[in-house]
């Protein structure tokens, strides 16, 4: 394996892994901001308001994701084993 390909599968993997986890933090980020915002406003300062609606927006989020990460993980991984096949 040259330098071209290590560097080409190392960008590879990066674009994987904003693939993946992309939509979780901008919901998490989305999420926050609104809640922050609702604390401002009321100013209501519990640390389990901004928890509890982050953990299940992800948890959300993953769910609907899950055939996207999942494509993205076998292409990542045709190209791994092609290149593993041709030496």
């Amino acid at each position: 394996m040259d330098s071209f390909v290590a560097i080409e599968l190392a960008k590879a993997a990066m674009i994987l892994v904003l693939t993946i986890v992309g939509p979780m933090l901008i919901t998490s980020l989305v999420v926050g901001v609104v809640i922050g915002l609702f604390q401002a406003l009321t100013q209501v300062q519990e640390m389990t308001l901004t928890f509890v609606p982050k953990l299940m927006a992800i948890g959300l989020v993953m769910l609907l994701c899950l055939p996207m990460i999942g494509t993205a993980l076998s292409n990542f991984m045709g190209l791994i084993t092609d290149h593993i096949v041709r030496g």
